[in-house]
């Protein structure tokens, strides 16, 4: 979403370059022939480390400090954007302080509002030009060309399905929403890959349904990013060959797509907390042969189709 719509993300949201990784995940790169060398996205997480010493120190008072000493035993990534976003006013405005339980909740929405604000960074992302995005504590994909692009609401008729219909309506059928472009599908599609590992490295302490869709927000986002180059090339040719010609937004893509799979498999024990029993639907429409076929085509890269699915092949 726009950074200017600030406030409307406030409401809307409680409503419902690239730097070398850790040395534990390999970092995508061409041969001198034009092709891949395989890789896998992983990063540092660590989600059962113990934190019984900060939940029982809870105070309400120390709502960042305890957030940013859960990520660094758990979830480095998210310490890193707690601290980078510490002085973001609307910060707090996310979180439950009630109890370290609610604050466990509430962190999906929180960490995924909070990757809104820094990769809508004026500084950082010029919207439907360029764009940045915070993928883990290590990278970060900084300036992306994106050439503007079309609304997404023209990937439309490609959802002939109802898995998907609630965030269809407000993504793809809202009058402002729908008229978002290229800028609009991967900045949620980023914010949700920070949301659901929010939720997933604390899920044993989630007791409501404020982190219920955080494995869907992925998986539909992915759908919409994978349809929208399916659209793309089919009937936006010159847009088409443009984005194609941007490595770093390739990368991105790539990196982004197995992300998403990497994060899914790593919330999968705790799937009925954090999603709805349609995400593994949803994943599967991904994995169709055409979704398959049109992100090898724009990345170049070949994509595992079965385990380790957050790998190339």
């Amino acid at each position: 979403m726009r950074r200017e719509f600030r406030v409307s993300l406030l409401s809307a949201c409680l409503a419902l370059s690239l730097v070398q990784l850790p040395v534990a995940a390999a970092e995508p790169a061409s041969d001198t022939g034009g092709t891949r060398a395989a890789f896998c996205y992983e990063e540092p997480v660590q989600p059962k480390a113990d934190v019984s010493d900060i939940k029982a120190a809870f105070q309400s008072s120390k709502w960042l400090q305890t957030i940013q000493a859960v990520y660094k035993r758990r979830w480095p990534s998210g310490e890193g954007l707690a601290i980078a976003q510490a002085n973001d006013k609307y910060f707090s405005q996310f979180v439950e302080k009630s109890s370290f339980n609610a604050l466990a909740e509430s962190l999906m929405v929180a960490i995924h509002e909070e990757t809104h604000m820094w990769d809508l960074d004026p500084s950082r992302t010029s919207w439907d030009v360029h764009m940045s995005a915070w993928i883990n504590a290590s990278r970060k994909a900084m300036k992306v060309p994106l050439h503007g692009g079309f609304p997404r609401r023209e990937i439309l008729p490609l959802i002939t399905d109802k898995l998907t219909a609630s965030m269809d309506d407000i993504y793809l059928r809202d009058a402002q929403q729908g008229t978002y472009r290229l800028q609009g599908v991967l900045a949620e599609l980023n914010a949700g890959l920070m949301g659901l590992p929010a939720a997933t490295v604390v899920a044993e302490y989630i007791q409501g349904v404020g982190a219920s869709n955080s494995r869907d927000i992925v998986a539909t986002n992915m759908r919409y990013l994978l349809l929208y180059l399916r659209t793309a090339k089919t009937k936006h040719a010159d847009y088409w060959t443009k984005i194609k010609a941007e490595p770093a937004l390739r990368e991105l893509v790539l990196i982004e797509f197995l992300r998403s799979a990497y994060w899914l498999d790593q919330s999968a024990s705790h799937a009925a907390k954090l999603g709805s029993a349609d995400v593994d639907k949803i994943v599967a429409k991904n994995y169709a042969p055409e979704n398959i076929a049109i992100i090898e085509e724009f990345t170049g890269a070949k994509v595992n189709v079965s385990a380790p699915r957050n790998c190339t092949a």
